[in-house]
């Protein structure tokens, strides 16, 4: 069963990593799919042709920064404009800057925040006046374990993915009466192209850390984004969903 049959999704940040593993299964599920990008639109929309062949679905590649205001309503009114609609939003935009907080600089600080957080305010604006007439729609936030647990030289990292989960709890509370669901996903320690240029050693005490003894996949986080996405979940809203391995156990 196609759990996502005619339903359109919208990713940020989908050309690579947890963003991409999102897009490719909400595809095999039955999805329609847009996905932003920053840069490199030969790549991206490349991406976008190579999956659409392959899943025989619509997929649009945006490029667009979420965390300007006017870019991310610009990007929910090309997918609205080309689908009629928009039925599931996934705020997967994020990046991080590092650094003690004794040596952290106030542009590490704004980067992130804007990036991580005010994306999703931006996006969620954005996609509300379309769920708001179609009375459903679900908004599916990427937060992280160290939003709930804090990271020593991450401040600006677990501030904005805290805020995220905050933000979440705050329009499930506004939204839920209209049939549109807000909620959160928590990735641990989830091994991409990102973490292969860490040291092997370093990736192995990270995995003997976690109960279940391994990294997670991007399709680990991705197959939490169909449950949330998918008429599966029309109960549930207001939650964060942690996908890591038993971390915070």
């Amino acid at each position: 069963m196609a759990l996502l049959q005619n339903k359109s999704a919208l990713v940020t940040g989908g050309s690579r990593g947890i963003g991409r593993g999102i897009v490719e299964r909400f595809l095999e599920e039955g999805a329609d799919v847009a996905f932003t990008y920053v840069s490199s639109p030969e790549k991206a929309n490349a991406v976008a042709q190579e999956l659409a062949t392959k899943y025989g679905r619509k997929v649009l590649a945006i490029q667009s920064n979420a965390g300007d205001f006017e870019q991310a309503q610009k990007a929910v009114d090309e997918v609205v404009n080309a689908w009629g609609k928009l039925d599931v939003l996934v705020n997967n935009a994020g990046i991080t800057k590092d650094q003690l907080l004794m040596r952290m600089s106030e542009a590490d600080w704004d980067a992130v925040i804007e990036t991580n957080l005010k994306s999703v305010f931006n996006m969620t604006k954005a996609v509300m006046r379309t769920m708001l007439k179609q009375r459903s729609g679900s908004i599916i936030n990427m937060s992280s374990v160290v939003g709930v647990k804090g990271n020593a030289g991450q401040a600006n990292y677990a501030a904005s993915k805290a805020g995220i989960i905050g933000f979440t709890k705050s329009v499930a509370l506004e939204l839920g009466s209209r049939n549109i669901r807000s909620n959160a996903i928590a990735p641990g320690f989830i091994e991409t192209e990102m973490t292969g240029a860490l040291d092997p050693k370093v990736v192995e005490q990270w995995r003997e850390g976690i109960p279940l003894k391994r990294g997670g996949t991007p399709t680990d986080v991705a197959n939490a984004c169909v449950f949330l996405g998918s008429d599966l979940s029309t109960y549930i809203t207001g939650q964060t969903l942690h996908v890591c391995g038993g971390m915070l156990t």
